[in-house]
């Protein structure tokens, strides 16, 4: 039994060795250093938005270069308590042994996921902007079970997040909600989210109890840098303004603040309600709103590579990714990476670290074999 545990200790080690390579902590070692430089810059606290953006930068990569050392000195505490346990002879250690298997072996596959992030914009965080589909309150509802997927995703695993804009829906669920999430990697580990989602349940607004068909879309972007120039006019913008409406409370401002900007040449519309004031209101939106422009161009760039490899002009964008059936049986599947599970009670409470480890492998393929037709 212990000779076991000491050979899983032993390829606990192994592959946190190998994963060290792949992590590049050396880069991540000299970003530091230059962002604490940058800190010390006369004038750097003067701009309280941008030192908060920094401060969150420099956090989440000190918890990407530490955390490999740290996982060494853990794996090196359980070798030496099942040398300990043999020594001993001691059966009633093996829970404790058992235990702490488990957690690092959670704590090596969040590493091997950040392993495998390799884009330069994996790091910052994440904007997300959720909406239902055709459907009325079914897909209203099902907008709101993806709201929540997320932010409990948010929670298990430690990741802050700031509701931007959220509007419910007329009998249940939600209109449209804008989160911004932040933490080592966020856009990086939400990314496999940017999507249609597909849910197949007995419906709960059906008296007749019937099987019904829902379909949300998820989108998902990473904010850009102040150095990326995405130019909007102000003659482009519309501005209008609302009151908050939300839960209430202290939290939401009953004042006219919350501001939708509506960006003419593209129709695209971008709300935040959930700031103090209106000119706080106006710069996250209009953040969020460079953010999709920026996405849209990246967006045309990988469609005109992907034609060129495809030999064909027509790449579809927003296609459902990944099926969610409660009835007649539970099943859930990705349709990009053929990942499936049975636990969808665990997924939809936010469980969703297979999948985004199914999609980081996928995509890194698909980034190879491009490479290897080019």
């Amino acid at each position: 039994m212990f000779e076991e545990f000491a050979t899983t200790a032993a390829a606990f080690a192994k592959r946190l060795g190998d994963l060290r390579t792949a992590l590049d902590i050396d880069k991540a070692n000299a970003d530091i250093e230059a962002l604490e430089a940058r800190m010390s810059y006369q004038g750097f606290w003067d701009n309280p938005e941008e030192a908060q953006r920094v401060m969150q930068e420099l956090k989440g990569l000190k918890q990407i270069a530490s955390a490999p050392d740290q996982l060494q000195t853990d794996i090196a505490d359980l070798q030496e308590l099942i040398e300990l346990a043999q020594l001993e002879e001691d059966p009633s250690m093996e829970a404790e042994i058992r235990e702490m298997m488990d957690a690092l072996r959670l704590r090596l596959d969040r590493i091997e996921l950040s392993s495998l992030l390799n884009d330069p914009r994996d790091h910052k965080p994440a904007l997300l902007n959720i909406h239902p589909g055709a459907g009325g309150t079914e897909s209203c509802d099902w907008a709101e079970m993806l709201y929540r997927m997320i932010t409990r995703w948010c929670e298990r695993n430690e990741y802050d997040y700031e509701v931007l804009d959220y509007l419910p829906g007329e009998e249940a669920g939600l209109k449209s909600a804008s989160i911004r999430v932040t933490g080592p990697n966020a856009f990086g580990m939400l990314k496999s989210e940017s999507g249609v989602h597909r849910l197949v349940r007995i419906s709960p607004f059906d008296s007749a109890k019937r099987r019904h068909t829902s379909f949300s879309a998820v989108e998902v972007l990473s904010e850009i840098d102040d150095d990326i120039v995405i130019e909007v006019r102000d003659e482009d913008i519309k501005m209008d303004v609302f009151r908050s409406s939300g839960a209430g409370g202290q939290k939401v401002n009953k004042t006219s603040s919350a501001v939708r900007l509506t960006h003419q040449p593209t129709g695209i519309v971008v709300a935040c309600q959930m700031e103090r004031s209106q000119h706080q209101n106006r710069e996250v939106a209009l953040n969020m709103l460079k953010s999709k422009l920026y996405d849209i161009e990246l967006k045309k760039q990988e469609a005109e590579l992907a034609a060129q490899r495809e030999g064909q002009q027509d790449v579809a964008w927003g296609s459902q990714i990944r099926s969610y059936v409660l009835a007649p049986y539970q099943m859930i599947k990705d349709h990009r990476t053929g990942h499936e599970t049975g636990s969808t009670d665990a997924v939809l409470d936010g469980a969703l670290d297979e999948f985004i480890s199914a999609y980081l492998k996928w995509k890194l393929g698909q980034k190879a074999q491009a490479r290897a037709d080019a």
